[in-house]
């Protein structure tokens, strides 16, 4: 079987725990980024989400450690083929809850680089993250 890759869907920096302002100052003020609503499931983990042309640039908070919450969002067509695909071949699975409009989980390369898979959920195919309504 061969992933068919549809897009980059979105990239996570991090910054401390508490500095979401001075980010924002940085980020929104100074480079002038928009940023966007970020889905009620996950305020909670602070941070902030921003759009980078057609891209979303997820701003995260972490305490320093050795595993980064850092990586890369492809979305996928046929993701449910694909987690079979991987648990057959051993892969270190992360599952995660779905967002608005997705369905997604998280494999780990053999560096402990975690790679997010999206799918998109129903009719919705124009629709990226950002496009949700609230």
């Amino acid at each position: 079987m061969t992933i068919n890759f549809l897009r980059l869907n979105h990239v996570q920096i991090c910054i401390p725990v508490g500095k979401e302002q001075e980010a924002r100052e940085f980020y929104c003020d100074f480079l002038g980024l928009e940023e966007i609503e970020k889905p009620d499931i996950l305020k909670k983990n602070g941070g902030f989400w921003l759009m980078v042309a057609d891209i979303e640039l997820h701003v995260g908070t972490e305490q320093v450690e050795n595993h980064s919450k850092r990586h890369p969002a492809f979305e996928v067509e046929q993701l449910e083929e694909i987690r079979e695909m991987m648990t057959a071949r051993g892969l270190k699975l992360r599952e995660s809850p779905d967002l608005p409009g997705f369905r997604r989980f998280s494999f780990y390369d053999p560096f402990n680089n975690r790679i997010e898979l999206l799918e998109k959920i129903g009719d919705q195919n124009q629709m990226s993250l950002s496009d949700q309504e609230s």
